[in-house]
């Protein structure tokens, strides 16, 4: 090999290798104090398209895990008023036989009427509540028209996502309970479904649940029958309820169990492997000093030139 001035190639060599070994150095470092294994679109450009989709798909997941939490916490909330209503019906049935003793006289009975309106407007009062402003019971149907228990209008249900892919993916429905209109009995025939304040013009038509105490039914109006459907209607409604609240439960542990599986697919793409990076690290750091010790060696190369053109 000819000893030059003008061109050192040794020194050109070890300062190629310098540079490489130190951007491969910088980038160790940038990696294991990230975290991630892709600091800039160059180190994985597919790597970093599949992660931003599914970071994306992930925070989705958790909209809508939130959005049924909400729901079943709407439809507990619910499940509670219902269940006060039937203690109410219950204290009305146990008021009924009361009414009945022989013992009691005129003004006795009058006190238990008075407590049996009393408690029709309270439920009147419990139908009216309301999940932040949403109404948890309803009373008109699709179109305006009263509703009827035993049936969903649209404009009575909602509709809760429970997946990434919003309203194109499953979709859970949850009613508001036609409370007034199951508390609403034709003593002429049980199994007819009534409508709150049915216009009806017959008599038999027996609603647990008023506004105005002059609305309100006597107890010597109504038999243990009608009660007793009464009851029946509550139950139905809450079995409704505590079904969908249970498919609730089911979609939102498939919601977690799915985001959890895609941030541990998400994390094998773009986390770092501490121990293959600390290992590279370690590797690049001696190849840095080492090239940088040897373009130092090769800059003396000129020092020979200079002894023989003496």
């Amino acid at each position: 090999m000819p000893l030059t001035i003008n061109t050192n190639s040794s020194a050109a060599s070890a300062n190629m290798h310098l540079t490489k070994n130190n951007e491969m150095l910088r980038r160790s470092i940038n990696r294991l104090s990230s975290g991630s294994r892709i600091v800039q679109p160059v180190d994985d450009a597919g790597g970093l398209a599949v992660s931003m989709k599914l970071e994306s798909s992930i925070t989705r997941l958790a909209g809508a895990q939130s959005n049924v939490q909400n729901a079943i916490s709407f439809l507990e909330v619910q499940d509670g008023v219902m269940e006060a209503a039937g203690k109410i019906l219950n204290r009305m049935i146990e008021l009924k036989g009361l009414s009945q003793d022989v013992m009691k006289n005129s003004s006795d009975v009058e006190n238990y009427n008075r407590e049996f309106q009393d408690l029709q407007m309270q439920i009147y009062d419990m139908s009216n509540v309301q999940f932040n402003g949403v109404s948890l019971f309803a009373i008109s149907s699709n179109g305006g028209a009263a509703a009827t228990f035993g049936s969903l209008s649209a404009d009575n249900t909602m509709s809760v996502y429970t997946s990434a892919e919003g309203s194109s993916g499953p979709i859970v429905s949850i009613g508001k309970a036609m409370l007034l209109s199951a508390l609403t009995i034709n003593e002429a025939n049980l199994n007819t479904a009534q409508t709150f304040q049915s216009e009806d013009s017959a008599n038999d038509i027996s609603s647990f649940a008023v506004e105005n105490v002059s609305d309100a039914i006597d107890l010597s109006d109504v038999s243990v029958g009608v009660f007793t459907k009464a009851l029946e209607n509550i139950a139905t409604l809450r079995a409704e309820n505590g079904a969908s609240m249970s498919r609730l439960r089911f979609a939102s542990d498939n919601i977690s169990t799915t985001k959890t599986n895609m941030e541990a697919a998400n994390g094998r793409i773009v986390d770092v492997d501490v121990a293959a990076e600390s290992t590279r690290l370690a590797k690049y750091n001696v190849l840095v000093q080492a090239s940088a010790s040897m373009l130092a060696q090769a800059n003396t190369n000129g020092d020979i030139a200079m002894m023989l053109i003496r």
